[in-house]
């Protein structure tokens, strides 16, 4: 099933999306602003990834795609799926050349919150951001994303290291969220 927005679908990574996901992961400025770290990745590398993570049903990766271009922006998950207690961590990327201030991200965002809480019934989302990215803390905030903690000096960048904040986004913050900016999936009235 794809997931519907009102700008973005999210749907399954294809084996054609993975050099757009492997030129993600091999710029500098993208893995700058999410916690983690890689080292470059070949082709070969890339392939074996995607053969290794397709059809994992507790860790969903799914390609952003524009409804009005069609084009492939990114990829945003929803990984460490517990369904005993109903949560997960989620993160989204966006490639450098994506469209900005569009709307796309938050749509996306949205998009795979109302999968998260309304189709899954899933009742937390955990995610982390480092301190500097203020895109992303602005976009989650938009999304009724709460900072829950800081793990100060907790990722190394360019010779500094920084504060990673850890947010949640409850069932009830996405409906009050969803409210207030009258989001509704495509197609839903």
């Amino acid at each position: 099933m794809n997931i519907y927005g009102q700008k973005v679908m999210l749907r399954a990574m294809e084996p054609q999306d993975m050099e757009m996901l492997r030129g993600m992961v091999n710029d500098p400025d993208i893995e700058r602003m999410v916690g983690g770290w890689s080292f470059p990745i070949s082709q070969y590398e890339q392939m074996k990834w995607y053969e290794r993570v397709v059809g994992d049903n507790k860790n969903l990766r799914f390609i952003i795609e524009t409804l009005d271009t069609h084009e492939a922006i990114g990829m945003i998950n929803l990984v460490d799926i517990d369904w005993k207690n109903r949560k997960g961590f989620h993160g989204i990327k966006l490639k450098s050349d994506a469209p900005k201030g569009q709307g796309y991200a938050k749509d996306a965002v949205m998009a795979l919150e109302w999968y998260a809480f309304e189709e899954l019934q899933l009742n937390r989302l955990d995610g982390s951001c480092i301190e500097y990215n203020i895109p992303s803390q602005k976009l989650y905030e938009k999304c009724g994303v709460k900072v829950e903690g800081i793990q100060r000096k907790a990722v190394y960048r360019n010779g500094q290291y920084y504060d990673v904040q850890y947010t949640g986004v409850l069932r009830e913050d996405y409906f009050e969220a969803k409210e207030k900016m009258g989001w509704k999936p495509y197609g839903q009235k």
